[in-house]
């Protein structure tokens, strides 16, 4: 069944079950009740990557608390995505955008990486967690991404799931089109990794392309701004060898 987009939606951390009242955070609070002005009786649906989806009424409003009451389940809890989806950061503005994105397309986890041309060297984990939570209330998505602590290129190849191909979006290719490259790729089980604004290095193309379970992909004739790119590959590979 689809999302409903009509009404509101909001994450909620605790156990959704009919018989439940349960309290709204702070910040959601004042949300519903001084931003949506809801009241009483009002219903939006609820979801916490556990339970699916549910319609639940607001069961009373006070100054800085909301409860609400789960009434019936709208949608069942859908299985977790598997894509895998590694990037390394950029600034914070395209890299909210990128993590957004990521979510509304597909990826099961977001595993940060840090390339010898990355240019950010921290990341706010928990800023990159409260975008996916907006992104899966915005798009309708009920199986929430985990993200991963940021981790050195190396240690991800390194500790790399046996079975798992990663494909990565290398601009030196010789090709334009990724499609037939794609569909040579006889698992299923997905990683992607995306680079930063400069680009790999060279050492690291050549490491990447001796590893057996990489896969190098063209994106076309032209140069793709790193969050751009992001959206270009997971665009074709699922539309190729995905869930489209």
């Amino acid at each position: 069944m689809r999302a409903n987009y009509r009404m509101q939606r909001l994450f909620v951390p605790h156990d959704l079950a009919q018989g439940l009242e349960i309290e709204a955070d702070t910040q959601q609070s004042h949300y519903l009740a001084n931003v949506l002005r809801l009241g009483e009786g009002a219903q939006l649906l609820l979801f916490n990557g556990r339970d699916g989806e549910w319609l639940a009424q607001v069961a009373t409003v006070a100054k800085k608390r909301v409860t609400l009451a789960p009434v019936t389940q709208t949608r069942i809890q859908p299985e977790h995505p598997d894509l895998v989806y590694c990037f390394a950061p950029l600034k914070q503005g395209r890299l909210d955008y990128l993590v957004q994105k990521a979510v509304e397309m597909g990826a099961g986890l977001l595993q940060p990486v840090i390339t010898q041309h990355t240019q950010m060297s921290t990341v706010g984990i928990d800023r990159l967690r409260a975008n996916v939570i907006e992104a899966a209330e915005q798009c309708g998505i009920l199986a929430i991404p985990r993200v991963a602590e940021v981790v050195k290129l190396d240690r991800v190849l390194w500790e790399w799931e046996p079975g798992r191909q990663l494909i990565f979006c290398d601009e030196s290719a010789e090709t334009n089109n990724p499609a037939p490259i794609l569909k040579t790729i006889p698992s299923r089980r997905l990683g992607l990794l995306i680079g930063p604004e400069g680009g790999f290095s060279e050492d690291e193309r050549r490491q990447l392309r001796a590893l057996p379970f990489v896969t190098p992909i063209p994106l076309g004739p032209r140069i793709l701004r790193a969050d751009t790119a992001a959206v270009a590959a997971l665009a074709v590979i699922q539309a190729t060898i995905g869930d489209w």
